[in-house]
This record gives structure tokens, sequence and C-alpha cells, in this order.
């Protein structure tokens, strides 16, 4: 296995188009926390929909989980605990809205698609997770 001094640099596109999607990943997901925080009644009612009642002391529970490893994602030191930690709360998610039998492409994958633009912004972007999970050609 080749070592990080063996490891080619980034390339510049390769990096701002991690930048770009890790940066859309924050911002949603810093949005999304944030109307948990509120919380607005859309995010009770869903929470209601989806079987979890509509407890707004959940709901801010759940902000402030998503703050926390939103910001551990976009600090570049803690870049991938936060990963791993959304990785979960994003199978939370899914696993939710499996239960409850929502349309498959559009509600249960969401999480998994918004995983592979966590994953996949922080790799076009990080020469230590290119090495520790090359890409085999």
């Amino acid at each position: 296995m080749p070592t990080m001094a063996e490891q080619p640099a980034v390339s510049r596109s390769a990096r701002w188009l991690g930048r770009g999607l890790s940066g859309l990943v924050i911002l949603f997901l810093l949005f999304d926390g944030a109307i948990k925080l509120v919380p607005w009644p859309v995010v009770t009612e869903t929470m209601d929909r989806i079987g979890y009642g509509s407890s707004e002391t959940l709901a801010r529970t759940l902000g402030v989980i998503t703050v926390a490893c939103t910001v551990l994602y976009a600090i570049p030191p803690t870049s991938i605990l936060g990963a791993i930690l959304l990785t979960g709360y994003l199978g939370g998610a899914i696993a939710s809205h499996l239960r409850i039998g929502n349309p498959l492409f559009t509600h249960i994958l969401f999480g998994f698609y918004l995983g592979l633009m966590v994953w996949g912004g922080l790799w076009l972007r990080d020469r230590k997770l290119r090495a520790l999970m090359p890409w085999r050609h």
C-alpha cells in the first residue's frame, strides 16, 4: 500500500469540486438543523407523520445533533469524524422513511444520496482520505 508521501496531490479542480459538493451538503444540513431548532410547524407535522409525535423537544434535539455533526464535518481536522456521524444520522433517516413505506427514490434514498455527497466531497478534497480509501482502476 502506498504511503502518504507517495500519494499524488489532489488536483485543483478535484479540490474545488469537493469543496463545492461539501458546501452544498453543509448549507442544506445547517438549514435542516436550523428549522428543527425553531421548530417550524412543518417540522413537527412531518415528525408526527413519520411516527415520532409532534414533540418540539425532540425536534430541537435533532436540530442540535444535525448542526453539531455538520459543524464537525465543515472543520477540516474533524471532517472525517463529522462524516461518520452524519452517515449514522442519515442512516436513521433512511430507516424512518423505510419503516413507514415512503417512496424509494425520493424519500428513502434521499439520505443515501446525501451520504454520497458527504463522502464524495470529502474524498475529492482530502488527500489523507484518498490514501485510506484509494480508487482502484
